[in-house]
C-alpha cells in the first residue's frame, strides 16, 4: 500500500467532523510509541515547553546514570541512545531554543561524563559534531539568545580543548 500525500491527508481531514478526528488520532497513538509520544506532547506539554525541557533535561539525567562504564563499546552504544531520543523529543517540539537548549545539555552532560570522552576518538567526534550544529543553530536564534548559547557553546569549547591538551600530555608522559 502507498501512503498518500501531506497534500492529500488534510484535504480530506477537512471534511471529518470532530469526533471523526478524535477516533483517527486514538486509532494512530495504538500503533506507534513515537505517536503517542507526540500526541502526548501537543495536548499536555506544548503549552509549556519550559516544563518538557526540564522533563526531558531529567530523563537525559537519568540515561546518564545508567551508562555501563566498563568499556568505552558500552559507553559509545549508550550516548548514541541517548542523543537518539534527544533528538527525538527535540522533534515533537519544532522549537529552535528548545533544541539548542536540550543540545547543549546533552553536551555538558557528555563533557562532564567518567570517564572522559576525550580518551574516545568516537566519542570526542560526536561532542564536536553536536557543538557545530549548536553554532548553527544559534545563529538563527533572537540576538539576546544567540548571545547566552554562544557563551555556553565558547565554555563547553573551552573545557573540551583544556581537556584534550591534558589527554596528550598524559599519551606523551607515557
Amino acid at each position: 500500500m502507498k501512503a498518500a500525500s501531506i497534500v492529500t491527508i488534510r484535504k480530506e481531514l477537512k471534511h471529518k467532523s470532530n469526533e471523526e478526528l478524535a477516533e483517527l488520532c486514538l486509532r494512530l497513538s495504538r500503533f506507534k510509541k513515537e505517536n503517542k509520544e507526540l500526541l502526548t506532547y501537543l495536548l499536555f506539554e506544548a503549552d509549556y515547553e519550559a516544563g518538557y525541557i526540564e522533563t526531558i533535561k531529567t530523563e537525559i539525567d537519568e540515561q546518564f546514570d545508567q551508562i555501563n562504564t566498563s568499556s568505552f563499546f558500552y559507553i559509545k552504544k549508550s550516548v548514541r541512545k541517548i542523543l537518539r531520543n534527544t533528538k527525538k523529543y527535540i522533534r515533537y517540539s519544532l522549537n529552535k531554543e528548545t533544541e539548542v537548549e536540550l543540545l547543549l545539555y546533552f553536551c555538558q552532560k557528555l563533557n562532564a561524563m567518567t570517564p572522559s570522552i576525550s580518551r574516545n576518538t568516537t566519542l570526542t567526534n560526536l561532542y564536536d559534531r553536536n557543538i557545530i550544529a549548536i553554532k548553527k543553530k544559534v545563529k538563527n536564534l533572537h540576538e539576546d539568545l544567540q548571545y547566552d548559547y554562544s557563551s555556553e557553546s565558547a565554555w563547553l569549547e573551552a573545557i573540551t580543548e583544556a581537556l584534550k591538551s591534558l589527554t596528550a600530555r598524559h599519551k606523551l608522559s607515557r
